[in-house]
């Protein structure tokens, strides 16, 4: 790898990855590398997690608060959750051992915007940052260090941790030189913050490179480790139908003069349905497509190479291993359409508004009146976190919300009474989607959103009890605007709690 890191002084700081653990005290903050499983440190943690269990074995009280982009993937947030070493846990994660971790109070959790992270870091919300610890594809003679397949907080962290720790991956192409885009006159504190100086999802306003104070750096690690990212499903005709309506939607707009034939730069959340959406648009009649998005998945890709999509902004890849080798082999060519940013820019609310666009993203349930909880699972249970959704929804020139109709088997309906979380209230929540049908709430009041939504997105098994609770809240109501029967609103909650099934 002596190509790979080709600055003296770097090269001077290498060492395994037990002895960089080793420099890290309990209590320490880090700020990790990765976002959806892309550009993660791979062995450093798992290093980590060996220290904090040996230190437990000894009657130590070792512990630790992580801090990362996003979602990372088993060797980072399971290695660490594992141990029960990590007292705190912020902006999103999905790794199932750390979401037992947080739901039986072991690790305490905050879920963040993530395009407010970097700002609260650097208002010392949280505060002294201990350590960075990144993944790089390589370091140049000059010092500057070129980022691996994801941006994240990187930036943010390379600036304001004490110290640096550097896994250097060459299973990470080369060819990712050139692809980024690092910003950072962001991060100056207010009154003094600059305008972002965005206009298209394509401009390029920054570095190809970190540039890192070398005195910083306290280990260098060399590894050889893939991405973690699993497999998307086969599609199934639920996330067909979705997505068949969302490009029906599109369609519609475009001849009411509302949007371009191009349509708005596009945003998609991770997932089945959002890979359904690209892939119907792939094959549709939407040409000279751009996005401005979280992460790059593998109908993005497939969008790229059609020609539809001429330009992809994003802070990380999500891709499906056969993907991310397709990527890694190609990585020179898919820079000259892809751009990865630090998620302060990636999700800045000021450029989303600004080009109009288009926000598509997941849901676990939605009610009556059009909000919308993402989060949380029967009231107390945190399932992944709010990520990005928040940062478009509320800014994108249409949001959608995009689920089936029912869970578990039709045990769960994702249309309620009342969500028992709100993470988008009706105010931001636009447009409704499920395998039923869609709802368009723009011009709505409350009452008239409930009847659209029980008609066009309710499974039929749930439907008449969603429309006799809401013909009953309108009797025992004290007001009309938001009729509520406070006292059997969440009663579908409840009763799957104790009964298995929301169905009465």
């Amino acid at each position: 790898m002596a190509g790979r890191i080709a600055n003296e002084q770097f090269r001077s700081k290498i060492m395994s990855a037990g002895d960089a653990a080793a420099l890290v005290e309990p209590g320490s903050k880090l700020g990790f590398a990765g976002f959806t499983g892309s550009g993660y440190p791979k062995e450093f943690p798992q290093a980590l997690a060996a220290r904090i269990k040996e230190a437990q074995g000894k009657g130590e009280d070792f512990k630790i608060d992580v801090f990362t982009g996003a979602s990372t993937a088993p060797e980072l947030d399971g290695a660490l959750a594992e141990t029960g070493g990590m007292n705190f846990r912020t902006p999103y994660q999905s790794d199932p051992i750390l979401r037992n971790k947080i739901n039986d109070g072991t690790t305490f959790y905050s879920d963040i915007h993530l395009s407010h992270l970097a700002n609260q870091l650097t208002y010392g919300y949280f505060g002294k940052l201990d350590y960075a610890v990144i993944e790089a594809t390589m370091v140049l003679e000059d010092g500057s260090v070129v980022p691996s397949s994801s941006v994240g907080m990187n930036r943010t962290y390379l600036e304001l941790a004490d110290k640096i720790i550097i896994e250097v991956n060459e299973w990470q192409s080369e060819g990712l030189y050139g692809m980024h885009d690092i910003y950072g006159d962001i991060a100056a504190l207010p009154p003094n913050r600059k305008p972002l100086p965005i206009l298209n999802p394509g401009d390029r306003i920054g570095s190809k490179t970190y540039q890192i104070d070398p005195s910083k750096v306290v280990a260098v690690i060399e590894t050889n480790d893939p991405d973690r990212n699993s497999p998307f499903k086969p599609l199934d005709d639920d996330s067909k139908q979705i997505a068949q309506y969302l490009l029906d939607f599109f369609d519609v707009e475009v001849k009411a003069g509302r949007l371009p034939a191009s349509l708005n730069p596009l945003q998609s959340g991770v997932g089945n349905i959002a890979n359904a959406v690209l892939a119907g648009l792939k094959d549709g009649p939407f040409e000279n497509l751009t996005s401005y998005t979280e992460v790059i998945q593998d109908g993005m890709v497939d969008l790229l190479d059609s020609g539809k999509l001429t330009v992809a902004s994003a802070t990380a890849f999500s891709l499906s291993p056969e993907y991310a080798e397709k990527m890694n082999d190609n990585a020179a060519e898919y820079a000259k359409k892809i751009i990865l940013r630090p998620q302060d820019v990636s999700n800045h609310p000021e450029a989303i508004r600004r080009m109009g666009v288009i926000s598509c993203n997941g849901m676990i349930e939605a009610d009556l009146y059009g909000n919308v909880n993402s989060t949380h699972v029967m009231g107390s249970k945190i399932q992944n976190g709010i990520g990005g959704s928040g940062d478009f929804t509320r800014n994108a020139f249409f949001s959608v919300f995009v689920s089936p109709s029912t869970a578990k088997g039709g045990a769960i309906s994702a249309i309620v009474p009342m969500v028992n979380h709100v993470d988008h209230t009706e105010h931001d929540v636009q447009v409704v989607i499920t395998e039923q049908g869609l709802a368009d709430l723009r011009g709505l009041a409350p009452r008239q959103r409930a009847k659209l939504i029980i008609e066009k997105c309710a499974h039929p098994d749930y439907k008449d009890a969603l429309l006799d609770y809401f013909e009953h809240a309108q009797k025992v109501a004290n007001g009309q605007h938001t009729p509520h029967d406070l006292s059997q609103s969440l009663s579908w909650h409840t009763r799957f709690l104790s009964e298995g099934t929301m169905k009465a």
